[in-house]
């Protein structure tokens, strides 16, 4: 079975052309460092008609995940490429939803990332760290930070992640507002561990960011994998980045 390994600020994925239902056991073999692909997650891109393609999405343990921002603009690049549709604008159809897509001819990819959901209570207190829930149709927990350099993502990310006030576990993202116009982000991803970028965890962050006061609308994420645009249009969130392939082979295991 073919494959293409595609990142998105350093996001990697194994992305395969559907239809196509892999179980959760071969996603973990697919996505292992040293006896598999590697990768943070599973792509399953479906041709659906010329201006629809179809996005499916398996975090690194073999678990379904509802939505996945980078993985978003690696579908939406890998559908143009392939001559799926004719237009740079289209649908990317998603387990939430259909999702407009733009793909630049730098390569780089304009999608809408969600809507933005903020719980009616937006601060709880978990393992004794105040965080504000909220959802861009997958779960976030924000928290704020002095440096995301000094930041405790490998200790205290995974204690957030499978807390008791997540049932469904969540992503976790640390802030560090540099000023009205950039942040930087360290996300835990649910499943996967820290990751080098995560776009709904990064548009996430701005949400929050923007709705404490502390950031504009038009914004820059600054991730481990590199830079984010982000932008906010009242609950709806754009954001553009880079697509880019690694390489493509072939599977024999799975």
């Amino acid at each position: 079975m073919k494959f293409v390994k595609m990142e998105g600020l350093g996001n990697d994925f194994v992305v395969l052309e559907g239809p196509l239902e892999p179980t959760p056991e071969d996603v973990v073999v697919w996505c292992d460092r040293r006896r598999g692909v590697g990768a943070d997650g599973v792509l399953v891109a479906t041709r659906i008609d010329e201006a629809t393609a179809g996005m499916a999405y398996w975090n690194a343990d073999g678990g379904r995940a509802e939505m996945c921002g980078n993985g978003l603009r690696c579908v939406a690049r890998f559908a143009y490429d392939r001559d799926w549709t004719s237009a740079q604008s289209f649908t990317v159809r998603t387990d939430l939803g259909e999702y407009p897509v733009k793909v630049k001819k730098s390569g780089r990819v304009r999608a809408m990332l969600g809507r933005a959901e903020i719980p009616d209570h937006p601060v709880m207190s978990v393992a004794g760290t105040e965080v504000r829930p909220m959802s861009m149709g997958n779960p976030h927990a924000v928290l704020f930070v002095e440096k995301t350099t000094e930041a405790p993502v490998k200790t205290l990310g995974p204690v957030i992640e499978a807390a008791e006030q997540f049932p469904n576990a969540t992503n976790v993202e640390f802030v560090e507002v540099k000023d009205r116009t950039r942040i930087e982000v360290r996300t835990w991803e649910r499943g996967v561990g820290e990751t080098l970028a995560c776009g709904t965890g990064a548009g996430a962050a701005a949400v929050v960011a923007n709705r404490e006061g502390l950031t504009d609308q038009k914004l820059t994420v600054g991730l481990l994998g590199g830079d984010l645009d982000i932008q906010i249009n009242g609950d709806i969130v754009w954001m553009e980045g880079p697509a880019d392939y690694v390489f493509e082979g072939r599977l024999t295991r799975g």
